[in-house]
């Protein structure tokens, strides 16, 4: 067993596909057990049953659509007519839009290709130093991974069982946080930045806002549908689809029907990614699961920590390092169901953890030597990667301390949770 798994190991680094790994695993565990394969194939089966799975290719989906269109241009052109007159708004604008951007696709290497051509050469026209436009459209892109209808946040409540909605209640307060450290740093920076001060025009705000009144209802059909009860999360995944194919196709005139295909071929594409690793996933977690690992786990973890306190901070440091050489998506469905149950040993709400999980996660996208933002903006800019890394550093830093702030401060995350 240890010979199978230092070559699914090596394998693993060599680049095979990460669904051919896990199902690996899963196969020579059942076999082990004398148990037959079919078996896993029923598991896999069973991601059908999933509820809200059906949230996730729709959302996809209308993201996908959301950044073909020109509605990045209109989300950038609304919020620099509000608060790009400020000192350093342009910065605040391009860190609200790529919250905002990456919460509906879930992918924050899309948001730095999308808004990065639209905000980098703005901000260097506006005189903005370049080193720092690199690091904040870099580390912005990540921002809205804790904002509904974030993909990750769904895919978590999926695998562990847990209320998306609360989710989606759970990761506003601390994704405001975030948001505020790095708005706040970024004023602080450019402070004495006088070419980025323009005046406040109420004919480019009226005229931004008719431009965008398609798009400004979007949250609101979201969150609004969900928390007032008139939607379940899957039933505002369907019209949110339907609004955004309605708005970019037939009212906007954006995007050509004969388009459409390719779009939906490349958001199924990632769905497909998804479904695949989350089917074997399952497969995986159940035999450990009857392997009895989690357990092992926990009792070597509780020899190692003695307080929640402890088992945070070691929590911390290993999803940074997850981060930098995992995508997301494959943490969550590989990772989640073994520290559950250690983290409820130590009495760390699942909720909480779900957003303690994606927030430093997220941070891994800019961690180096491998994360995966750094490589995307190295390539979308022309930059050299470690000129990437320095520019990164300072937002790198400032987001560390909002996610410990985040992990050591439950109320953070539960504040607006019903019960908790």
């Amino acid at each position: 067993m240890i010979l199978i798994s230092i070559i699914l190991l090596l394998l693993t680094l060599l680049g095979a596909p990460l669904f051919a790994i896990i199902a690996t695993s899963a196969m020579v565990g059942f076999h082990r057990d004398d148990t037959d394969l079919m078996n896993m194939a029923l598991e896999i089966q069973s991601i059908a049953d999933l509820p809200f799975l059906a949230a996730i290719p729709l959302f996809t989906f209308a993201g996908y659509v959301l950044s073909e269109s020109d509605a990045p241009k209109r989300l950038v052109r609304l919020t620099s007519a509000m608060i790009g007159w400020m000192p350093g708004g342009l910065a605040l604008v391009a860190l609200a839009a790529c919250a905002f951007f990456t919460a509906f696709t879930g992918a924050s290497g899309v948001t730095i290709i999308a808004l990065g051509a639209i905000l980098y050469p703005a901000l260097k026209h506006d005189g903005y130093d370049d080193k720092f436009n690199l690091g904040l459209v870099t580390s912005s892109g990540s921002l809205g991974l804790l904002f509904a209808p974030s993909l990750p946040l769904i895919l978590y409540g999926v695998i562990a069982e847990v209320s998306i909605d609360d989710l989606f209640l759970a990761g506003i307060m601390p994704g405001m946080v975030m948001l505020a450290m790095l708005s706040a740093w970024s004023l602080w920076v450019n402070r004495h930045n006088r070419r980025s001060l323009a005046s406040f025009s109420w004919a480019e705000t009226r005229s931004a806002l008719r431009e965008s009144i398609w798009e400004i209802p979007l949250p609101f059909v979201v969150l609004g549908g969900i928390y007032s009860g008139y939607l379940a999360v899957s039933e505002a995944a369907a019209v949110t689809a339907l609004y955004v194919l309605i708005v970019e196709v037939l009212i906007h005139r954006e995007i050509p029907l004969r388009e459409m295909p390719r779009i939906i071929r490349g958001s199924m594409v990632l769905v497909g990614g998804i479904l695949v690793i989350l089917g074997v996933s399952l497969a995986s977690t159940n035999y450990m699961i009857s392997a009895g690992i989690p357990q092992m786990l926990l009792e070597y973890v509780s020899s190692l920590v003695s307080s929640p306190v402890n088992f945070l901070i070691l929590l911390l440091v290993f999803l940074l390092v997850l981060g930098a050489i995992l995508d997301i998506f494959s943490a969550i469905v590989l990772v989640v169901p073994l520290i559950l149950p250690i983290a409820a040993q130590y009495g760390v709400d699942p909720v909480h953890l779900g957003i303690v999980f994606l927030a430093a996660m997220q941070l891994g996208y800019m961690t180096p030597p491998v994360g995966l933002n750094l490589f995307i903006s190295s390539y979308r800019f022309e930059k050299p990667i470690m000129h990437v890394y320095s520019a990164t550093f300072p937002f790198l830093i400032i987001l560390l301390f909002s996610v410990i702030l985040i992990a050591f401060w439950p109320g953070l995350s539960l504040w607006l949770v019903p019960g908790s």
